[in-house]
């Protein structure tokens, strides 16, 4: 059959529209695409955020090891530094009891004979411990006595100072009689609280009294 457009013009065609279960399902793929880039972008930056930490941990492990090294040399430093004094501290302790043993007789020969007055000179001296003996000879009583206040007068030695006598017979020349002299013996402590560095105070005799000597065993 011919079929003949009296009108002349040709008749559009009907536009179809598209479903709308089509435009909902673009709607969800575009919005799972925008969830799924801002997922990955935020999992990006936590984990571009922990390898950040984790490096300035790393580096702030590095720099303690290296303090602590530091502290480690400082601290032997120090204990050698400790042990030396230590060590520096017993010699000057050794050192001080050598020189309190030297000063000790020292002083006692000091003061003794600075107390032996004239007429009077010693034959032996002993020191035990803080016990002193000490034997001479003299031509007078007064001398002896001299002696002994002497002893007492610097504080060295602890009072009561106690003395012995006796009267001995010097034979002369052919068998005549000679000189009776005085035999004597004193003994005495030592007080240890008058021991100084400088020594005890003069006797109050003269330099130049008493001819005496010592003789120490």
């Amino acid at each position: 059959m011919i079929r003949i457009n009296l009108l002349g013009v040709e008749r559009q065609k009907a536009k179809r529209s598209l479903p709308t279960f089509t435009v909902q399902a673009k709607q969800l793929t575009i919005a799972c695409s925008l969830i799924l880039v801002g997922s990955a972008s935020g999992i990006g930056w936590w984990y571009w955020t922990i390898r950040q930490n984790a490096a300035q941990v790393e580096t702030d492990i590095t720099t303690a090891q290296q303090e602590l090294q530091r502290l480690q040399s400082v601290l032997a430093e120090v204990k050698e530094f400790e042990g030396r004094r230590s060590q520096l501290q017993q010699r000057v302790q050794v050192i001080e009891q050598l020189r309190s043993g030297q000063t000790l007789p020292v002083q006692l020969l000091d003061h003794i004979s600075r107390s032996v007055p004239d007429l009077l000179w010693l034959t032996d001296m002993d020191q035990k411990g803080d016990a002193l003996t000490i034997q001479g000879r003299c031509n007078t009583i007064i001398a002896l006595t001299e002696f002994v206040a002497n002893l007492g007068n610097s504080g060295l030695l602890a009072k009561p100072i106690q003395f012995e006598n006796a009267v001995e017979q010097i034979v002369g020349v052919q068998g005549q009689p000679g000189t009776e002299v005085i035999k004597f013996t004193v003994r005495a402590s030592v007080d240890r609280a008058a021991v100084t560095k400088d020594g005890p105070k003069p006797a109050g005799v003269p330099a130049g009294g008493g001819g005496g000597g010592a003789a120490a065993r």
